[in-house]
């Protein structure tokens, strides 16, 4: 029964530890999700940038 008893107590904290915490608003989470979109999209588009770069010089290379 000390089991069952255990089980329940770390249900009690973390539910009261969960109160505790401050939740972003939507306007947040709406605002952090525009930033990570661009973000990706910018370290897409410089990957891309370089990748099309090194391919161009590997083929420089090559043809030589």
């Amino acid at each position: 029964m000390k089991l069952f008893s255990a089980i329940g107590q770390y249900l009690k904290d973390s539910i009261k530890e969960l109160k505790k915490i401050t939740w972003p608003t939507k306007k947040q989470i709406t605002v952090y999700t525009v930033v990570v979109i661009i973000m990706s999209l910018g370290v897409a588009v410089y990957f891309g940038i370089l990748d099309y770069f090194f391919n161009w010089l590997l083929e420089l290379i090559i043809k030589k």
